[in-house]
């Protein structure tokens, strides 16, 4: 039985999934199963998934949700330690995995997430986001389901009595962790266990993302609502912090507006989630989804372990320890 078994989603992710890979060749655990859940690349996604030794499992576009994905992936899983990763993460410590998922070691434990942060070029909101969602401190038995399937690790054997929802448009993992919380286990962060998350979206989705992800947390909980009344406030006070702290960095010329644009998109997406009278996954939303057409700060915590050094350059290479 290996270490850890890695189960990785991907679409057209070659720019990006040789870095995470490469990432987990350099931790300091080495065995680990890698299994690949592809959704229809065209581009080298596959073959370079491959020369790391990842196992591929297919799923036609038509038949993708993310829950289904997981489920296909994680039903090929070896361990009953099962580490989900997006395909455009990768991890910044050599320690990643390990501290992942050292708290399953506690048999109350049936989820961990770790850490997220954003690139040099990931828009100044989300930026954000990441610090408000990953904060610096871990939380020790949690008391709400938020969790986030980009960096997670969970126990298979808890997955094979109740399997991700493949009904969902998004939100997968907030439904299975409401589920193992009733049933009595916990989930904890552990921001050790930190990876750089690459999105490159466009306004168009960013919108997309956050009405998915609406329509999902409408199903997932029928009895809340989003007015256009939440819609205007939680815009208009998003939009006022983020411009505050982009004021006092000095960046508030060069980033106001793309602030003012995230926060619309983000909320006006929420609001026209909850409004969608239907929340079938038709092939038209499928494709908006999951296949678009690719487009003060607070110091981070310093570790005794030195970050990776990855050997390519470009934006996404992850900066040191001591920059934010």
């Amino acid at each position: 039985m290996p270490y850890c078994s890695i189960v990785i989603r991907a679409y057209n992710e070659e720019q990006h999934i040789g870095r995470l890979l490469a990432g987990i060749e350099q931790q300091s655990v080495h065995d680990v199963q890698i299994i690949l859940v592809d959704s229809g690349s065209t581009d080298a996604t596959i073959s370079i998934a491959r020369r790391y030794g990842a196992e591929v499992v297919h799923i036609p576009p038509q038949k993708f949700t993310f829950g289904r994905s997981l489920n296909l992936g994680v039903a090929q899983a070896r361990s009953d330690r099962v580490v989900i990763a997006s395909a455009h993460v990768y991890p910044v410590y050599p320690d990643w995995l390990e501290r992942l998922v050292e708290p399953l070691n506690d048999p109350q434990v049936a989820l961990t997430y770790g850490k997220q942060r954003g690139t040099p070029t990931s828009k100044f909101s989300e930026h954000q986001v990441f610090r408000q969602w990953f904060p610096e401190t871990p939380r020790p038995q949690q008391d709400h389901p938020f969790c986030n399937n980009a960096n997670a690790a969970i126990r298979k054997s808890l997955w094979a009595q109740h399997p991700y929802d493949e009904s969902l448009p998004a939100l997968e993992d907030l439904a299975w962790a409401g589920w193992a919380q009733s049933q009595g286990y916990e989930i904890r962060y552990v921001p050790e266990a930190e990876i750089v998350h690459v999105h490159r979206e466009t306004w168009r989705g960013v919108y997309n993302r956050y009405r998915r992800e609406a329509m999902a947390f409408k199903l997932i909980y029928p009895q809340e609502s989003f007015h256009f009344f939440d819609f205007v406030r939680l815009f208009l006070g998003n939009s006022w912090a983020d411009l505050r702290v982009a004021a006092r960095l000095g960046a508030l010329r060069q980033v106001g507006a793309g602030i003012l644009a995230f926060r619309w998109m983000q909320f006006w997406g929420t609001y026209q989630g909850y409004r969608r009278r239907s929340t079938a996954l038709t092939w038209q939303l499928k494709e908006a989804f999951y296949y678009p057409p690719a487009a003060k700060e607070i110091d981070p915590a310093r570790r005794p372990v030195a970050p990776i050094r990855y050997q390519e350059g470009g934006d996404s290479a992850p900066p040191s320890a001591d920059s934010s």
